[in-house]
């Protein structure tokens, strides 16, 4: 990456932005900190049948007394959430006069920034062809985030993109935190499989969509020669008119609402970011419509 993205300035605004959102909501996520999983911790879950051999200190000796039946109580088990994000960094998101590679890395640090202020354990990894090159790996509070965070900038939005076969084979953690996957989604390749396995583990998914102003919206007309970002051999020789475009943008609908459709139907969210919408418009409007944060 031949732009210095993560500066001073981006950290400090960073901070801004983590600022305001302490003092204006509840937690980060949704306040999600707690495991999924149920355990020892003091904080009540749920209740169930109580069953020979379970704890007996754990039966709700109030609810015998109204029901005249043993439930024991159940308490989750509070541990430190580990946040990981993925980088696609095919070529495409190289793409666009907004340049999506600089909005990609922004939101991975402003997400990573986010968690590190919560005490969860962050790690960072590019999506490079069919396997994932880590950046930072298990990164703990704010001060091993401000001296790994500018490893961001090093990245090189060069390659293909195969999010499946890349997270699939790849140590996800179980119901321990966030996954989120930062991707045009422009590709041909399966994504649907990542999804899954995510889900399987029972990872709260997020998958975060950019696209750049000409590709939300395109301006071009007249006889044009376009070719894949990520494969020149394909090409596109076409009189653009205003049926190519309303066509072009029926596709794109299909697209965005395919994955987002996807996610929704795994447990997980999506959110459409523009790569012309600043971090705090798209943390205080869209993230906190959608429940990410709350």
């Amino acid at each position: 990456m031949k732009k210095v993205v993560i500066d001073e300035s981006f950290l400090s605004q960073l901070e801004q932005l983590g600022t305001l959102l302490k003092n204006n909501v509840a937690g980060m996520f949704g306040g999600n900190r707690r495991s999924k999983n149920l355990g020892s911790s003091c904080e009540f879950a749920d209740y169930r049948d109580y069953m020979p051999g379970d704890d007996v200190t754990k039966i709700d000796w109030n609810a015998y007394a109204r029901f005249d039946k043993l439930y024991q109580k159940l308490y989750f088990d509070e541990r430190q959430m580990h946040t990981r994000i993925y980088i696609d960094v095919s070529r495409s998101m190289a793409h666009g006069s907004d340049d999506k590679a600089v909005a990609a890395i922004r939101l991975a640090a402003a997400f990573a920034y986010l968690s590190v202020c919560e005490m969860d354990k962050v790690s960072i990894y590019a999506i490079r062809g069919s396997a994932l090159e880590d950046i930072v790996v298990g990164m703990v509070g704010k001060d091993s985030y401000l001296n790994c965070i500018n490893r961001l900038n090093d990245l090189e939005f060069d390659s293909d993109s195969k999010i499946s076969e890349a997270i699939v084979p790849s140590p996800v953690g179980r119901g321990d935190g966030y996954s989120i996957i930062i991707s045009d989604f422009l590709t041909d390749e399966n994504y649907e499989a990542a999804i899954d396995r995510l889900a399987e583990q029972k990872r709260d998914i997020l998958c975060v969509q950019i696209l750049a102003r000409e590709e939300l919206n395109p301006q071009i007309r007249g006889k044009m020669h376009l070719f894949d970002s990520e494969n020149q051999a394909k090409f596109f020789r076409k009189r653009i008119d205003n049926d190519v475009v309303r066509a072009y943008k029926d596709a794109l609908k299909y697209v965005t609402d395919r994955i987002r459709l996807y996610c929704e139907s795994r447990g997980g969210q999506y959110i459409l970011a523009p790569t012309y919408v600043e971090l705090p418009e798209l943390f205080f409007d869209k993230f906190m419509d959608m429940g990410v944060v709350k």
